[in-house]
């Protein structure tokens, strides 16, 4: 049976655009609150700008220089941009179908309503007007296409009208075409202030309406017979020849300059927008027909996403929680706790604030003496950076591999680099061609009278954002066990340094040992089963999409190895064939929060080995970032998180199951939404 073979594949560019619509789906789940359900349209358009930006480009990149290798499943560059033409027109039909007919109807009913133009009375018409006139025109600049004026370049994903004009200027010049830049700074949706709102308790208007109505006020003494809004996605990848390059930082900021301005990829218009302008954005634009979304409402819904919080309507919302610190730890202290055990932590139930809490006490702590820390994405007011500063200007010796590359964070985390290296932090850029993608905290205290160096690590499966912390679903340990800090140790030395490969004794890591490490587990489940044994896997991870790891799983399937793939988005691997992966099970979890963590689990003969990492199972991780993979060896502690892995899968309403021919459907449909397996864990773990 020749396994490599293109049928037992999926398309890895259709398989994401099957998450975003299990995304939009969450927007018609009747147990959602409503202005929640809204916020799932939003994430669902802003999924998409990303996919158009990063994986659409990079496919007519591989068009245009002729790359012919087809995907897993077989098909040709050309034929999956056919695919998505065709998948991403029907979602994003379905997202405004469902934003204007299921949504906005029962906004309304909640006394939450959007007034279109043709609705406004009097008094709301002079409000707006007025609104226009001092807080729009000041800061707009129309510009007219003529031959001193040629069609301006676009910013990526901003909004621009395209105004049809008749009539002469003041200059005489017979114009035809003008554009119009919205900033960024311009709200989207306007409130009207309740003495003009209406008979509704909240009244928005979007500001595409506006522009619409009062675009004449631009352009004095001329007809303007069509405004129309339009926005251009453009390629937002940035390519580096690495090796070419002697500063990371300054290229990076050199080619972030230009991301705004890379290659047309898509074209948003209005509904009603006439042939005429559509033809002359896309021959502008230097796009096809199958690169043109019409859409039903806002070309930007994402730009939306404000509307829950203008809104102050809790019972609209989901309830607010509280994550729990675990007893003993918020008792005694983080460290006191590490003394004697590890302390294993389930985000967004339990708190990120033990994490922050091992660096911002090593800051402060005279015996500890210093602190190593990776940083991929931390946001604009990282506690974590702030601790490290702390420590700096404490006199530690604080290192920090900080990773400039990670996508659409790479400005933020320039800027980080350049404030640690200002306090005295050593900053290290990683290794060139190798993401560092590993989250870990390393922390050297010397303790007792002997002044005995012990060492404190934290390794988790998501970044170091206390704000991400609370809607991504992640694992944290933290450890004092010697072995697992002498890993971490090597794997920073390995990261600032020189050196051979270190031989680690816990951690599994890339480029290394991890894809080997990975094959080895799963054929010894294959070995198990076919010795009579019983043998099983459950592996949680974002995406697979490794060939050599997906045949292997094959192998353990036709071997008689029960599988669990929890797989949140992208999946290549295709369970329920007959011979071959019938013994193997997809399913997906979309909820509340984003899943997030990845946990590998064998049962090896009863062994029971549980690893969790900061890798998913795709070409990137394994062979091109610097990842780990920790154990986790305490029993209490893996009993609990196999347990949770176990009500992962026996969740009916939040989760997916795919089927062989690459579709998704709910498990149950009908089953009680209090069996979502986030919500029994938000009710076991946080207060």
């Amino acid at each position: 049976m020749n396994l490599s073979d293109a049928k037992y594949y999926l398309n890895r560019e259709l398989s994401l655009l099957a998450f975003n619509w299990r995304v939009l789906q969450q927007a018609l789940d009747p147990s959602i609150p409503l202005l929640e359900r809204i916020r799932f349209i939003f994430i669902c358009s802003n999924n998409l700008d990303e996919f158009f930006e990063v994986r659409v480009a990079g496919l007519r990149h591989d068009l245009a220089r002729g790359d012919t290798k087809p995907s897993l499943n077989g098909a040709s560059t050309e034929e999956v941009l056919k695919d998505i033409n065709v998948r991403a027109h029907e979602l994003v039909d379905e997202q405004y179908r469902i934003f204007n007919e299921e949504l906005l109807p029962k906004l309304a009913e909640e006394s939450i309503q959007f007034l279109p133009s043709s609705e406004w009375n009097d008094e709301q018409y002079k409000w707006l007007k007025k609104y226009f006139k001092h807080q729009v025109m000041p800061v707009i600049s129309p510009i007219s296409l003529d031959l001193a004026h040629p069609f301006p370049r676009l910013v990526n994903k901003s909004l621009h009208f395209l105004l049809h004009l008749q009539g002469n200027d003041a200059f005489g010049r017979d114009l035809e075409y003008a554009v119009l830049h919205m900033p960024r700074s311009l709200p989207r949706i306007i409130e009207l202030p309740a003495k003009v709102g209406g008979n509704k308790a909240h009244n928005f208007v979007y500001l595409s309406s506006v522009i619409s109505e009062f675009a004449e006020d631009l352009f004095p003494g001329m007809e303007i017979h069509g405004c129309h809004q339009f926005r251009l996605t453009r390629d937002s990848d940035l390519l580096l020849e690495e090796n070419a390059i002697e500063d990371l930082a300054t290229a990076l900021k050199r080619e972030l300059q230009s991301r705004n301005f890379g290659a047309a990829v898509r074209l948003e218009v209005g509904k009603s927008c006439p042939n005429k302008i559509v033809n002359f954005l896309l021959q502008k634009c230097s796009l096809t027909a199958d690169e043109l979304y019409r859409v039903d409402g806002p070309v930007n819904l994402n730009r939306l996403m404000s509307l829950p919080e203008l809104v102050d309507r809790p019972d609209l919302k989901f309830s607010g929680f509280t994550p729990k610190v675990p007893h003993d730890v918020a008792r005694r202290g983080v460290y006191e706790v590490l003394g004697e055990r590890d302390i294993l932590l389930h985000h967004p139930y339990q708190s990120f604030q033990p994490v922050v809490d091992l660096v911002r006490q090593a800051a402060s702590d005279p015996d500890v003496l210093a602190i190593k820390q990776t940083l991929y994405r931390t946001g604009s007011h990282s506690p974590i950076v702030e601790a490290l500063i702390d420590a700096a200007h404490a006199g530690k010796e604080v290192t920090a591999v900080v990773e400039l590359r990670a996508r659409f964070d790479e400005a933020d985390n320039i800027e980080l680099a350049q404030r640690l290296q200002e306090a005295g932090v050593l900053v290290v850029y990683g290794v060139v061609g190798y993401k560092t993608h590993a989250k870990m905290s390393l922390v050297v205290r010397q303790e007792g009278k002997s002044k005995k160096l012990t060492r404190y690590a934290h390794l988790g499966t998501g970044n170091y954002h206390a704000g991400n912390a609370r809607i991504y679903t992640d694992y944290s340990l933290l450890t004092s066990n010697p072995e697992t800090c002498e890993d971490v140790h090597k794997v920073f030395q390995q990261l600032t340094g020189m050196g051979k490969v270190y031989e680690l004794h816990q951690l599994w890591h890339a480029p290394f040992t991890l894809h080997k490490n990975l094959l080895a587990a799963v054929n010894r489940e294959a070995k198990h089963a076919l010795a009579g044994k019983k043998a099983m896997m459950i592996i949680k991870l974002n995406s697979l999409t490794d060939q050599s790891l997906i045949e292997a799983l094959y192998r353990a399937s036709i071997a008689g190895v029960q599988i669990e793939l929890i797989i949140r988005g992208i999946c290549c691997l295709a369970p329920g064939i007959e011979g071959v992966s019938e013994n193997i099970k997809v399913r997906s979890i979309i909820g509340r929060f984003l899943e997030h963590s990845r946990v590998y689990y064998f049962f090896n003969n009863g062994k029971e080995n549980l690893y969790a990492a900061s890798a998913d199972w795709m070409e990137r991780n394994l062979y091109h970032r610097v990842e780990t993979c920790f154990p986790i060896l305490q029993a209490d502690q893996k009993t609990r998180m196999i347990n949770e892995l176990k009500l992962m899968l026996k969740d009916k309403r939040q989760s997916w199951v795919l089927q062989s021919d690459g579709e998704y459907r709910l498990a149950d449909p009908n089953a009680d939404a209090d069996t979502k397996v986030q919500q029994i864990l938000l009710e076991r773990l946080a207060d």
